[in-house]
């Protein structure tokens, strides 16, 4: 019998060449164990006996009963097949060690040695020799890792020696063209195809002969003539083996030591397959189980009469150009290696052969089921894939094409069912985000956003809910959607990939931009029909200045062209030719055009610039501290001294007085030119290359050593040199505190300044048409001018010019009221001490005063003051908090092997560099010494709780106002002063000390004394309680008799003087939180409020009960309003002209919240005219006080241009107005967010001044000067410090109870007493105290799951994360994430492990690839992927410190958003709707309204009410003194009015 078998068993050579192929394969990994089997078992199938065939068909029979098992199964049939392949192998391998020669085709003689050995040598020669021809897909790790274990194999990439290469060499000679062996049919060879009239179209394959198969190329089965495809590599070249083989030897053996190092399993790349580059470990990949044994091949399939749609008898079947079109169903999808896999990863583009089978059912028929279908096995290769029906449906039509049809998919079958559905996920997905993105294109919606739609959408039959982790899976696939849909869009049109949210996610998840997916029709059709925006309703006034901006919404013509768009000349876009039909291509001078636009080809609309240059419009250059100091010490000055010039000067008159050595006129002839004093000239500047300088001549003199006439000027400056810059009016000037002597021959000429007067009807003439009938030059003569206002340079201030009497005895031909107001500033901010006392033990050397006075504030003997933190010390050093600094530690890297990246000590949103607040202490002594002017102040020591022994911990849970007594003194500069506050004796107050602490600011109260000595607390000594005597005057009627103390009760104290409150009208107002603060600032009363979007304004109604809320459009409501209506449509009143007299709001400007400038594209936007609308509103009301909030970077928008004609607008209209960023956290909030704020006074109102500081805030967040013309300007506050202590997590939440991942209980108990200071202010005085809105986000299993494993220690974020494998509450199993590539930026672990998860981390021009992309892992694939390009998403999911601050509050808390520190401290969840709420300052008793999601964005959106406190009594200071100034003028008319009665009367 074995004779017999041995006879009976004969293959050819190409079988043995084959069957070696498969068994390298094999040991290589490239192909699991079933599949080896299965495709050895058909390679030798036909050559094997009929008995062993009898038997496999026993096999497979019973395997299909399930009789056997499927390990059962392969194991039999591989022991059947295993003494007949080791025949085929021993014929194969030859005699070990035996050499041939090989005649090439070139005449050269190459050695090669047979297989012949051990077995080791030639697992590791195959492995190597397998892995070479990936042609290019190896990473350069996998290529390390090859050639580490390559031994010296002489014939890798030429031909093996085997029998029948004589004869296959032969048929090369003779190049005698033979049919290809192949599923693949041959161009040249007529087909199926030319039955329905169509030539196949297929990918190209390049003939190649066995000459040419020496450089690489793959042996194909029984070919005489070799036919293969040359596939690129990452880097586009096609791979040449024949090339590089001696330089791989050479590499080889100098890799050889380190593979000893490398050895271990954990550190190899894990092996994947060839061809559809799936990992072969993967629990998931799928074999594809085989075709039914009557399936049929495609070509005979598509003759079955089942198919056809034609009798017969029709004049013509099917046009020249297309192919047949049919359904499938029960289809599965496969490699060469018969490996199940998706279609949509750029395998058909990189000319991979992906196969499927199913049944082929007519066009027409819509039943999925099997029956009436064809068996079809086999069909393709692809040739492409297209999707159609994307037109508002649930579910896509997807299809194949191939050389000789097109297929409809219908149901797959059920092996391939998850791999379809996850690919039906990603197009349904693709539908949301670019219906999102339509709809918010304007809005410029954050990442969060897109988030939350793909949360709360229902997904389609078939598909799981969607969560944050399906878009990132298919990132790739969704932004490739995206940038297919904006190809359609028009040159006018933003594109949808640089909106905010697009961004962010192509940054997160590392899309490669510009990758062109060869032959895929997507029918993605852009919307052309485009909604007609909301023409911006704006006053005459606001759009004459208006219409440079916003051309297109105030109805005027189109100005030029927008900005020429850039290319990046790397993407796939960038290398197409010009289309030469669309609008940019027709203006081409190379199409006919006149080159004036300048515009790319819309096929050409480069993605990566269009995205780079949008996230460039949203940076904001970073403050240079040097550049800050050197321009505070840097004194504004007009120009430098002027020269004298060669102009005729003449004195006119006689003079009119002489003082010392100067001989004063009031004329003088210049250039025969008149000048009087009082009139206006225009002088001569140094650099002639700057316009004339303005100045009023305020007086003229002649010295008697000096023949030189002279004369004092003072400047004005044009409002070019101003803020404004371009924007101003070329014929407004601005009064500036600065004058200056200059000499009388540099005047150019005389000019005219006007005065311009606001009219006695300011208040109701707004928003008439004719706004310029209050104007005072009728035409410009270049030498006309008028002003208004006074500029403050440093501060950037236009405030009313101030009105200056010359009480000071100042002859009138030399009064200058600038010099007055500058002595006058001088003289307040200079220290000074007065009323002489008397002090027992004194000393000789001292002189004690009983007050002293610094910028303009007088101290006195038992005032209580701030000071610097500097001023003094402690003597204990107060107990350290109990916090887990973060500590850089050794970690196991292969469980935690993100932990490398945390190079850094800093902790985002930590405490550790806040300052400490300012000191207090109470005055006892004013004195200086002898020879020497020095004022110094002898002061008691205030201990605050956290300076005690106690530490820290003691002031969580003590009242903010309270101190401890000490009799420790210290002795200070008065220049370390930085302001007064009142101290009290606790039991000395009629009332509780919370009412006296809450009745005023700066108000403190001690209990009791502190002894640091011995650490203990008692009772204060009677000498602090009681009143302190000044001591006795002395001479001059100083300080008679005894003085009584500074500080008074309470009751002595005079009661805040009343005032009027505030009509307010708030426009897009939220939920509230401007009008809130100012409510509690006791300035304002809301009696009206716009917000448009319904939940927001119904939490503003549930808050503000007996305030209107309306909901329309901002807009149309101002509409009416002009136009004399009464009411809305709704029958709500409308405010009136005189009624509203304070206006705030904070516009949104998203539509152009770019760096850059302004471009024609983006005077389409609606968005962009509500800055416009809300102008408008204050031209037309004319409010007495107006306030404009909007974040940091509003202040530099389009290069600033935005924050100017802000300012220009407001100016033209008569307002006094200054702009400045402040700092939440300053004013009372655990929370970072910078916001510009704009104020604006009517004229004869007093412009407030910004607040200062009421509490200390981490350095790094407090940096808020401007750049404005490379200029920069300081905040008006002036104090480095604060009275109170910053205020933390701990302060804001700790209170709360614990809840769980989306606790959604609306009303719950707080379960416990307020343990901070703040927590006591912000649960107010509830009668029932109930806790509303402590409701948290329900976040997916994955997410939930990797929450649970950040650990509770400050810092942690997702870097932190263990690498393992876990099995989720939905029992679905989270697998490890894999490391496949070097990372060049990061090296490798303290293992030798890899860091890299895919090819762009080991070259960047490699790009990316998708199959490289890793899901459902513990550790997000895409924070290593792309976290060398941004700071190692330091943050995402980061835990907040319950001692530090909360990031910027956002519309939607996302762990992996943009604010990714959203984590509770402790608890496994993201922060709750309540936390958030605290963390902006509302009060527990403030109520939102709608969805938690809802509530979120309210919260996001809104002023933090401490911070509009802050301002409004800024707001209240300057009210309470306009009206104190009129009561006094009022006061003082009549009583002029009396005097003039009794005169008349006697």
């Amino acid at each position: 019998m074995p004779t017999k078998v041995e006879n009976e068993f004969h293959v050819t050579s190409q079988v043995k060449d084959t069957l070696f192929e498969l068994e390298n394969d094999f040991q290589v990994g490239n192909m699991t164990e079933q599949g080896f089997v299965m495709k050895k078992s058909k390679l030798l199938y036909d050559h094997l006996p009929e008995m062993i065939q009898t038997r496999l068909k026993n096999l497979d029979a019973d395997f299909k009963q399930e009789e056997l098992t499927e390990e059962g199964y392969y194991a039999k049939i591989n022991d059947v097949l295993e003494a007949y392949t080791s025949k085929v192998a021993e014929t194969t391998n030859g005699t070990n060690g035996t050499k041939s020669i090989d005649q090439s085709g070139d005449g050269m003689e190459v050695e090669c040695k047979t297989n012949g050995k051990t077995k080791n040598h030639t697992d590791e020669t195959d492995v190597t020799d397998k892995q070479m021809e990936v042609d290019g897909e190896l990473s350069d790790a996998e290529k390390e890792l090859v050639l580490s274990s390559k031994k010296a194999k002489q014939n890798n990439n030429g031909r093996r020696v085997v029998q029948g290469e004589v004869v296959e060499k032969e048929e090369s000679l003779s190049k005698t063209p033979k049919e290809k062996k192949s599923k693949q049919p041959d161009p040249k060879q007529p087909s199926i195809a030319a039955m329905f009239a169509k030539m196949p179209t297929k990918r190209k394959n390049v003939d190649i002969d066995v000459k040419e198969e020496q450089n690489g190329s793959q042996k194909r089965n029984g070919n005489a003539e070799k036919k293969i495809k040359i596939e690129e590599g990452d880097d586009g070249s096609a791979s040449d083996g024949g090339t590089n083989t001696r330089n791989l030897r050479t590499k080889t053996d100098d890799a050889k030591p380190a593979m000893k190092s490398m050895t271990t399993e954990e550190n190899l790349p894990p092996s994947r397959c060839r061809e559809c580059r799936q990992l072969l470990d993967d629990r998931e990949l799928k074999m594809f189980p085989g075709d039914p044994e009557d399936a049929v091949d495609e070509f005979i399939a598509l003759t079955d009469p089942r198919l056809s749609l034609f009798t017969g008898e029709e004049a013509e079947i099917v046009s020249a150009d297309e192919r047949p079109q049919h359904k499938i169903t029960n289809f599965s999808v496969y490699d060469k290696n018969t490996h199940m896999c998706p279609f949509d990863t750029g395998m058909i583009e990189k000319n991979k052969e992906l196969f499927f089978s199913g049944h082929v059912k007519p066009i027409y028929d819509e039943n999925p089921a099997m029956e009436g279908g064809v068996a079809t096995k086999a069909l393709g290769p692809i040739n492409e894939w297209w999707t159609a029906g994307f037109d508002g449906g649930e579910k896509c039509l997807i299809g194949f094409g191939t050389a000789y049809a097109e297929y409809v998919l219908m149901s797959p079958s059920e092996a391939y069912k998850p791999i379809y559905q996850a690919m039906q996920e990603k197009i349904f997905i693709s539908k949301i985000v670019i219906e999102f993105l339509q709809k918010n294109v304007d809005l410029d919606s954050d990442y969060e956003d897109l988030v939350n739609k793909i949360q709360t959408t229902v997904p389609p039959d078939g598909c799981s809910s969607f969560t944050e982790d399906s878009l990132l899976r298919h990132a790739q696939f969704v932004v490739e959607q995206v940038e297919s849909f904006d190809e359609a869009a028009d040159e006018d049109e933003t594109l949808l990939i640089t909106t905010l949210c697009m961004r962010d996610l192509i940054k997160l998840a590392g899309v490669t931009l510009g990758k062109r997916r060869a032959a895929r029709g997507v029918s993605l059709k852009r919307r052309k029909e485009k909604q007609e925006p909301v023409r911006a309703t704006v006053t005459p006034l606001v759009c004459n200045i208006f219409d440079m901006l916003f051309p297109d919404e105030m109805l005027m013509e189109k100005g030029s062209a927008g900005a020429r768009r850039h290319r990046c000349g790397m993407c796939d876009k960038c290398q197409l030719p010009d289309c030469g039909k669309c609008t940019a291509c027709r203006d081409k001078v190379k199409f006919g055009g006149s080159g004036r636009a300048k515009q790319a080809c819309i096929n050409r609309r480069c993605p990566n610039m269009a995205v780079q240059e949008a996230e460039d419009n949203d940076e904001v250059e970073d403050i240079d501290k040097e550049n800050v100091e050197a321009q505070k010490k840097r004194k504004w000055k007009l120009g430098s001294p002027l020269k004298k010039r060669k102009t005729k000067v003449m004195w006119k008159d006689e003079s009119v007085s002489a003082e010392d050595d100067r001989t004063y006129y009031s004329s003088v002839l210049i250039n025969d030119e008149q000048v009087d004093v009082g009139d206006c000239v225009r002088v001569n500047p140094d650099d002639p290359s700057k316009p004339l300088f303005l100045a009023r001549v305020m007086s003229m003199w002649q010295e008697a050593e000096n023949d030189e006439p002279m004369f004092h000027a003072q400047w004005f400056l044009y409002g070019s040199e101003t803020v404004l810059g371009e924007t101003s009016d070329n014929l407004e000037v601005f009064v500036v505190d600065e004058c200056q002597d200059t000499y009388l021959g540099s005047v150019n000429s005389k000019c005219q300044i006007i005065y311009k007067e606001p009219k006695p009807d300011w208040f109701m003439i707004g928003g008439i048409e004719d706004f310029n009938s209050d104007r005072v030059i009728e035409k410009d003569d270049g030498k006309t001018f008028f002003y208004q206002k006074l500029y403050e340079p440093t501060t950037a201030r236009f405030v009313d010019v101030p009105k200056t009497n010359n009480t000071s005895g100042v002859p009138d031909f030399r009064f200058c009221p600038c010099c007055i107001r500058l002595k006058q500033q001088e003289k307040e901010n200079m220290p000074k001490a007065f009323e002489e006392v008397d002090v027992e033990d004194g000393g000789n050397n001292k002189t004690y005063y009983g007050c002293c006075m610094f910028e303009g504030v007088e101290y006195k003997i038992s005032d209580s003051v701030y000071l610097n933190p500097d001023a003094f010390t402690f003597s204990i050093k107060p107990k350290a908090p109990p916090t887990k600094k973060y500590m850089k530690k050794e970690v196991d890297e292969d469980l935690y092997p993100e932990y490398y990246r945390k190079t850094s000590d800093y902790v985002k949103g930590s405490n550790l560099e806040c300052p400490p607040p300012f000191r207090i202490g109470r005055i006892k002594h004013i004195y200086t010494k002898k020879g020497n002017d020095t004022i110094r102040l002898r002061v008691n020591k205030f201990y605050r709780a956290q300076d005690t022994h106690k530490g820290v911990t003691a002031g969580y849970h003590v009242d903010r106002n309270l101190l401890y007594w000490s009799d420790e003194e210290a002795t200070i500069d008065l220049t370390w002063v930085q302001g007064k506050c009142m101290v009290v004796y606790g039991e000395d107050l009629s009332e509780t000390v919370q009412e006296y602490s809450t009745a005023g600011e700066n108000r403190f109260y001690f209990l009791e004394a502190y002894d640091s000595e011995n650490k203990q607390f008692e009772d204060p000594p009677c000498h602090a309680r009681g009143a302190v005597n000044r001591g006795k005057g002395k001479g001059k009627g100083k300080g008679k008799g005894k003085g009584k103390s500074s500080v008074s009760s309470p009751k002595e104290t005079e009661a805040p003087p009343k005032h009027h409150k505030l009509k307010c009208l708030d426009v897009f107002a939220g939920c509230g939180g401007l009008s809130e603060g100012f409510h509690a600032a006791g300035i304002a009363e809301s009696h009206w409020a716009i917000e448009k979007e319904e939940p927001a304004a119904q939490a503003f109604r549930l808050n503000n009960p007996g305030c209107t809320v309306f909901t329309d459009d901002c807009n149309v409501l101002l509409k009416l309003a002009i136009e004399g209506e009464k009411t809305n449509h709704t029958g709500q009143r409308l405010p009136q002209k005189g009624e509203v007299e304070l206006l705030c709001g904070g516009p949104p400007c998203q539509g152009f919240s770019g760096m850059n400038r302004f471009n024609s594209r983006e005077y389409s936007k609606f968005k962009n005219s509500l800055i416009s609308t809300y102008l408008s509103y204050c031209d037309y009301y004319r409010p007495r006080y107006f306030l404009l909030e909007n974040v940091r970077n509003f202040v530099s928008y389009k290069r600033n241009m935005v924050l100017k004609l802000t300012l220009r607008c407001l100016i033209r209209m008569g307002y006094q107005c200054t702009f400045g960023i402040l700092q939440a956290g300053q004013y009372g909030v655990p929370q970072t967010r910078r916001r510009a704020i704009i104020l604006a006074a009517a004229p004869g109102e007093k412009l407030p001044f910004y607040p200062e500081p009421t509490h200390v805030f981490a350095p790094r967040a407090c940096q808020l000067s401007v750049a404005i013309d490379d200029r920069r300007y300081e905040s008006t506050t002036k104090w480095t410090s604060a009275p109170y202590r910053t205020i933390t997590v701990r302060d804001a939440m700790s209170d709360l109870p614990e809840i769980t991942n989306g606790h959604n209980k609306q009303e719950m108990s707080y379960g416990g007493d307020p343990q901070s200071h703040f927590q006591r202010k912000i649960r107010g005085n509830q009668y029932q105290p109930i806790l509303c809105d402590h409701i948290c986000k329900e976040m997916s299993p994955l997410v939930a799951m990797r929450m649970r494993h950040i650990p509770l220690a400050p810092g942690s974020d997702w870097r932190d994360l263990p690498n393992i494998v876990i099995t989720l509450p939905d029992g679905t199993v989270c697998q490890k994430l894999r490391y496949t590539h070097k990372d060049n930026k990061n090296g490798k672990s303290s293992t030798g492990a890899l860091r890299g998860v895919c090819q762009c981390m080991e070259a960047k021009h490699q790009g990316c690839d998708s199959v490289y992309r890793q899901f459902n892992t513990l550790i997000p694939w895409c924070l290593p992927h792309t976290g060398n390009r941004h700071n190692h998403w330091a943050g995402l999911y980061g835990r907040l410190e319950w001692d530090g601050f909360f990031s910027t509050t956002v519309t939607n808390p996302e762990p992996m958003g943009k604010q990714g520190r959203v984590l509770h401290p402790e608890q496994h969840r993201v922060v709750s709707v309540r936390e958030c709420a605290r963390s902006q300052g509302f009060p527990d008793t403030y109520r939102f309204y709608g969805t938690i999601l809802d509530k979120h964005r309210q919260i996001g959106n809104a002023v933090p009410p401490p911070m509009a406190e802050a301002i409004g009594k800024q707001i209240k200071k300057c009210l309470i003194a306009v009206e104190s100034l009129e009561r006094a003028e009022k006061a003082v008319k009549i009583e002029n009015e009396d005097k003039t009665k009794q005169e008349l009367n006697k």
